[in-house]
């Protein structure tokens, strides 16, 4: 039993996978001072303890010896770390190599293998970030912007009288007190964003492929803008999986006794 887990600045997700098969999936917030104890509890609580080996995205750096620590003591094996010198099935020109995030690799690679080339893939969480590999498969370059909610929190961390409000969508633009404006400014004003950039990539592009979102607000952006295809909410779980089948399964194979023995 394989267990993937992808360890975000806000939430970390995690899925028990026996061969293809996907038993379990939970996400929980993403607490950056646990220690080994406390994260093996999150994960045990959220799917259990049931697997022997495991593999690990992570963009926050300071929680990876714990991480490691506690899935070792539960697996009973070090876990797997991602790292961009994987074999992600196509080209990366990104400079320096190390500084691409490895969730944006993992998720591009996630919708190649589903979709096909050429494709744009964005996520949308904390940050919204955008990926473009070509018919040559080639990640040629992206481009990172802040998410809602960063947006949100900025406001109120930079103003002395504006709140922090939660991202809904207002019924209409034009709102008549501060938290319905904010809101209005936000979530409209963020759909013109992704509608403005990933026009202008497809122009820049010439691009005639498909357009792929995940990501906690990918559902709401993709309703309300016109330049994405698909929704696809499972491509960094199916994406880990798939990448330690490519990368690692046939090295954690136990050896084969001969017929006979």
């Amino acid at each position: 039993m394989l267990l993937v887990v992808d360890i975000g600045n806000t939430l970390t997700k995690v899925g028990i996978y026996d061969n293809d098969l996907r038993l379990a999936s939970a996400a929980f917030a993403t607490d950056k001072t646990a220690d080994a104890a406390r994260f093996g509890s999150s994960v045990s609580s959220a799917v259990g303890s049931d697997f022997t080996t495991s593999i690990v995205s992570s963009v926050v750096p300071e929680l990876n010896s714990a991480v490691i620590e506690a899935l070792a003591d539960i697996g009973g094996t070090e876990p797997l770390v991602v790292t961009n010198d994987l074999d992600f099935g196509f080209t990366i020109e990104y400079c320096p190599l190390e500084d691409a995030g490895s969730d944006r690799l993992i998720n591009t690679f996630s919708a190649v293998e589903r979709y096909g080339v050429p494709i744009i893939v964005c996520s949308f969480g904390t940050a919204m970030t955008l990926d473009h590999v070509d018919a040559g498969r080639v990640l040629t370059g992206g481009l990172i912007a802040p998410g809602m909610n960063t947006l949100a929190a900025a406001l109120k961390l930079t103003t002395s009288r504006l709140p922090e409000v939660s991202i809904e969508l207002p019924a209409t633009r034009l709102q008549n007190t501060t938290v319905g404006s904010l809101r209005s400014g936000i979530v409209y004003g963020y759909f013109g964003l992704v509608e403005g950039l990933l026009a202008g990539v497809k122009h820049e592009l010439g691009f005639d492929g498909k357009v792929i979102a995940t990501g906690g607000f990918a559902p709401l952006i993709a309703e309300n803008t016109s330049q994405i295809d698909i929704v696809d909410q499972d491509l960094m779980l199916d994406g880990l999986k798939a990448l330690y089948d490519r990368n690692f399964a046939a090295r954690q194979a136990p050896d084969k006794q001969p017929i006979g023995s």
